[in-house]
Order: structure tokens, then sequence, then C-alpha cells
């Protein structure tokens, strides 16, 4: 984007973006090059560190300093995304994971869905004051007004993003919708607060200029990532992808309770309808719809097997390099709020 203007918003300024797009963690599609690829395009990408183990982390970590061409020891451009449960299985291998952030100099971890973070953000700080280097930005993501308040309030955190019910992957089934969901935040967050972030369902650049105009300083896009040629997704789930419609991105405990993913208390997934969600709505013996539904995964069956989508996905129809996609959304937003200004207002 070279030719192209940058577009400068809180966020930008913070993490030294060209745009506010960001890349969230996603487990199981976004690794070291995804991440890479996005920030080398200048928006700001995560790994998403789900299951991993340390060395499985260290790998994708070295991946992306090697697509960035980041020599050892200097900044790297890129966030790490960590699901709080799983941290808090346990805390020696999770205390590893977390303490490779400081080690590659990573810029920013990403938390969410943990039922209390705290103890979490308080290592990282710990962290950040032994390394003696810059700090490791804390975004976090919340899915309520109350969440924020705790994130804004008590813990203090550098990012807050706000996720919608139309999100795809993991969310609350107790969220609102983003555009009642962000205004909300964004009026009880002080003028010192963190910055603001929004997503949830978001497809294009339109969308994105509308979170800029609420007051947000980035927009968070992952199912249009999910498409992109370096994600982590299948052939056969990126064409699933590409043939939603919006209509077929529904809500489900179903692929927690066939995968056994004990996830908090209230959280469920966004994903396309499949037999999964039919047999689990249908009442099918636990047993059976785990037994299929890990037969499926592991044959890569997207009849049973999770593909996971936002609402936006009936926008979506391509498959495209990451830095393309960040380009198409960067202008499309450039477009639409320069046509925001030149709207008249007459008394």
């Amino acid at each position: 984007m070279a030719s192209t203007p940058a577009i400068r918003t809180q966020l930008t300024q913070l993490l030294g973006l060209k745009t506010p797009l960001i890349q969230p963690p996603m487990a199981f599609a976004s690794g070291g090059v995804l991440a890479a690829e996005v920030s080398l395009a200048g928006g700001f990408g995560f790994i998403g560190s789900g299951f991993d183990t340390p060395e499985k982390l260290r790998r994708d970590i070295e991946t992306a300093r090697t697509v960035l061409k980041v020599e050892p020891g200097s900044p790297l451009p890129i966030g790490v995304g960590f699901i709080g449960w799983i941290l808090d299985k346990s805390e020696a291998t999770s205390k590893e994971l977390l303490a490779l952030l400081v080690e590659y100099r990573v810029k920013a971890i990403w938390l969410s869905f943990g039922v209390n973070l705290s103890p979490w953000i308080q290592f990282v700080r710990e962290l950040n004051q032994q390394s003696g280097g810059p700090p490791i930005l804390i975004f976090v993501q919340v899915c309520s007004l109350q969440e924020a308040l705790t994130a804004i309030n008590e813990w203090k955190v550098d990012v807050v993003n706000v996720q919608g019910i139309e999100a795809g992957g993991h969310g609350a089934s107790y969220g609102l919708p983003l555009l009642t969901l962000l205004p909300l935040v964004l009026a009880n967050t002080p003028p010192n607060g963190p910055l603001i972030i929004g997503g949830g369902g978001l497809a294009d650049g339109s969308q994105v200029a509308a979170l800029l105009t609420l007051g947000a300083s980035g927009a968070v896009l992952g199912t249009r990532f999910l498409l992109s040629q370096e994600s982590l997704c299948s052939e056969a789930q990126r064409k699933v992808l590409i043939e939603a419609d919006s209509s077929q991105s529904v809500r489900t405990v179903a692929f927690d309770q066939a995968g056994g993913w004990p996830f908090p208390k209230g959280i469920d997934g966004r994903a396309i309808r499949n037999a999964t969600v039919d047999d689990y709505e249908k009442g099918i013996d636990i047993s059976v719809l785990r037994k299929n539904f890990e037969e499926a995964s592991a044959k890569g069956d997207t009849d049973r097997a999770v593909v996971w989508a936002g609402t936006g996905v009936g926008l979506m129809k391509q498959v495209l390099p990451a830095k393309e996609i960040v380009r198409e959304l960067h202008e499309e937003c450039l477009s639409r709020l320069r046509n925001a200004s030149n709207l008249e207002i007459k008394e």
C-alpha cells in the first residue's frame, strides 16, 4: 500500500500500522505465516495458540520471524492469542508458553474465554517488568458491557476487542450485536482508557469504515482471513465458506459437545450448519455424536467437521493472498470514508 494513503487512528499509532485492520488469533487457522503476511501488508496479525505446546508455538513464531525478515533479538510485529481456560489447565506449561513472548519480543498478547483472566494479565505484566524491553501490549476480548468494564477499570488493559454476537468461532450466547455493544462500551470508556476495537460479522471495507466512524480505533476480521491462501484451513473448508450464505452461519454448542471442549458457561460457537448441528438438535446420543465428529474431523469431512464462520460469510466468494485482502479492505474503507466526508448537511 505504498502509494495508498494510510488511515491514522490511535491503534495504528500504537502499533505502527498503515491500516487499522486486525487479524485475530484463530486456533488451527492462524499460524505464523498468516500473522506475518497481515503485518507485512500494514495491518496486525495474531497467531492463534489454542492447544499448542511450547514447541509448536516456538516453531510458529520462528516462521513468522523468517517471513518478516526480523533479526533475532529485534521486536516482532505480530501478536499471539491464548484461551483462558486452556491456560488454566497447566500453570507450568502456560507460563512456558507466555515466556516465549518475551524471548521473541512479540508485540502483543490476546486473551479470551477465561473464568478469570486477571492472574494471567498480572503474569504478563511481571514478564514485562523482568524483560526490561518494550512491554507486551495486552488485548482482551469481551462480549458484554460488564466484561468490558472489568477489562477497562480493573485490569486496565491496553486494547479491548468488543466482539458482537455475529462473530464466527467462539463467543458469548448472551452477547449483543456489534453495533449495539460497541457504542455501549465506547460510552463507558474514559478518555485515558484503553483503545477500543470491534469485530463480528465484518466482511468488507465499508463495514470497517462504519466502525471507525462510530469511534472504534480498529476493526477485527476473522472469517475473511480464513479465506486467505496463508490460513491453515483446508481446501474443503474454504469451499464450504465460499459456497455458504449467511443464513447458514449459526450459533451452537454442538461442536463443543462433540469435540469435548469445555468452554466456560455461556460460551458457544458460530459455524456453518452441518450434520453435527442437526444431530445435536435431534438429541442424538453424545457418544455417537462424538464418534461421528472425531471420524469426520480426522478425514476432513466437512459434512460433520466444524467450519467456523461469522454472519458476513455470504459476502466472501474468493480466496486471496492475505496481503491482497488487507489491500482490498483498506481501499474499500478509504473510499467509504471519503464518500462520507462529501455528504452535505442542509439546515
